[in-house]
């Protein structure tokens, strides 16, 4: 796979809740550490959040206790839900391994926060 399609971004007014989607092999989940990244409008891009041997996670101090990063193995997906939105989470939203691969990166999702 050239590269990794993220999904699911929109704008939501602060307070509300998006769930963003990252398809992925079947058995990438055994082998593979997944994370998603954002590039805030100005910054360089960060990294959020990460799930490792489909359970073990990893969050940005800023987004713990808001944000969910877990496996859909029903879709082959690696997802995250994203509660309780604020206007600083407005961003490009990308998945990718961890530590990530040139090759993986994608076009990304938006997401934009409106207060």
């Amino acid at each position: 796979q050239a590269q990794l399609v993220a999904s699911g971004g929109g704008l939501v007014q602060a307070g509300g809740s998006l769930r963003l989607s990252c398809a992925a092999a079947a058995d990438w989940f055994r082998f593979a550490s997944m994370a998603w990244y954002r590039q805030i409008p100005g910054k360089q891009r960060e990294w959020v959040a990460q799930v490792s041997r489909g359970t073990s996670t990893r969050y940005k101090d800023s987004v713990k206790g808001r944000f969910t990063i877990f496996w859909d193995s029903a879709k082959n997906t690696v997802d995250l839900q994203m509660n309780n939105l604020t206007t600083e989470d407005t961003a490009v939203y990308y998945c990718n391994t961890n530590p990530p691969s040139r090759q993986y990166w994608g076009q990304g999702t938006q997401v934009t926060v409106s207060s």
